[in-house]
């Protein structure tokens, strides 16, 4: 064998090697996902949940920045004044102060903050609950989109194949002048109408790839693999048994009670303004040509005030947390009834699915004989190309 050949077979296998390698690239990285694992995907990669988060960490340092004001408060401060007269050596006079001061009595304002912070903490905790309940939605739905895209994709195959054998067929018979020409290009439109609808599942394919993709985190274009398929569960609870459940366990209904009660604390963070203030207070004082001050001085005392008349401020937000009380009211009806609509639109949707299972099962069977019934009267010269 010479040098040359030696050489090319080796290379022959190498580039070959290579080619199968490279080809195996995309089956490897498409991922086979079961609906669950995609759920945990979604839990973990949406960013809708990550922002409801972060909004429910926000709240909870509402929570601190509210009982903040129950707290003490202690400053420092420093003054430095340098005087002097035309003809006269200049004076330095330092004052430096340490000042606390304690709220012992709001009318109920600070503590009225405070629950409506913790109120608007848990809505904001619920809401969290509310976004997770969403994305798994949102992805079961995706999921499900994606195999019955597949399904359709599919179907329209199996129709641009029967009409094409068809359509050989009909050109066959044509040709040995046992039918029309309009029988043929009545059989070219129908597969051409039949390769436009496959088109178009197609794309409604991918673009529900790309939806799924998008509600899980992973990159638009990533192929996968559903484990799961498409299957009927009977589902046994009432119409009246599932609105009750969503009322007791539905996010939305439980914001919906936290912002009344977050309302009825705004009504006492406004009534706060007909009520006296008191506060206690200290402060400990130097002054003197030295820093921090040669003199000291201290003093300490409680003080109270009271707004006899503040022109109606004091009124006007009470009859605005009254009004928006009132408004939160209405709003709570609203979100019950919805929910209860809700419900109750896709439990009959249900059913009326449920329904068109079996009679699309009748449906197909007879078709199926129908189809085999015309084909056999159209190949025999005694039926109709339609």
């Amino acid at each position: 064998m010479s040098r040359k050949k030696a050489f090319v077979k080796p290379a022959v296998l190498l580039a070959t090697g290579l080619l199968v390698f490279n080809t195996a690239i995309p089956f490897t990285a498409a991922a086979e996902l079961s609906l669950d694992d995609s759920i945990a995907l979604a839990l973990q990669n949406n960013p809708s949940i990550k922002m409801a988060i972060a909004d429910k960490d926000k709240a909870a340092w509402g929570i601190k920045e509210s009982e903040a004001g129950k707290m003490p408060n202690l400053s420092l401060s420093n003054s430095n004044n340098r005087s002097g007269a035309e003809g006269a050596s200049s004076s330095e006079n330092f004052n430096t102060s340490l000042r606390v001061s304690w709220p012992l009595y709001t009318g109920g304002r600070t503590e009225g903050l405070i629950d409506q912070a913790k109120y608007n903490a848990n809505i904001a905790t619920v809401g969290v609950a509310k976004v997770k309940e969403q994305v798994k939605l949102d992805t079961t739905t995706a999921y499900f989109s994606v195999l019955q895209n597949n399904k359709l994709v599919t179907v329209n195959q199996q129709t641009v194949n029967n009409l094409s054998e068809h359509l050989k067929n009909v050109q066959a018979q044509y040709q040995v002048g046992t039918i029309a020409k309009s029988d043929v290009l009545r059989s070219e439109v129908e597969l051409a109408n039949a390769q436009q609808n496959l088109t178009k599942a197609q794309n409604a394919y991918d673009v529900s790839i790309a939806t799924f993709n998008n509600i899980i985190g992973l990159p638009l274009d990533s192929q996968n693999t559903m484990k799961d398929d498409l299957a009927f569960a009977q589902y046994d609870m009432s119409l009246e048994d599932s609105i009750q459940r969503a009322k007791e366990k539905r996010p939305e209904i439980v914001q919906s009670q936290d912002t009344i009660n977050a309302a009825k604390a705004g009504i006492k963070v406004a009534d706060s303004g007909k009520l006296p203030t008191v506060s206690a207070s200290g402060t400990q004082g130097w002054s003197g040509s030295k820093f921090p001050g040669d003199n000291s001085n201290w003093t300490v005392g409680v003080s109270a005030s009271w707004d006899i008349f503040d022109g109606g401020v004091t009124n006007a937000k009470i009859k605005e947390a009254q009004a928006n009380m009132e408004k939160v009211n209405h709003s709570d009806q609203q979100t019950r009834t919805a929910v209860e609509l809700e419900v109750r639109q896709a439990y009959l949707s249900m059913k009326e699915a449920e329904a068109r299972i079996e009679t699309s099962k009748v449906a197909v069977g007879k078709a199926n004989e129908d189809l085999k019934a015309s084909q056999a009267k159209y190949y025999a010269g005694v039926g109709t190309n339609l």
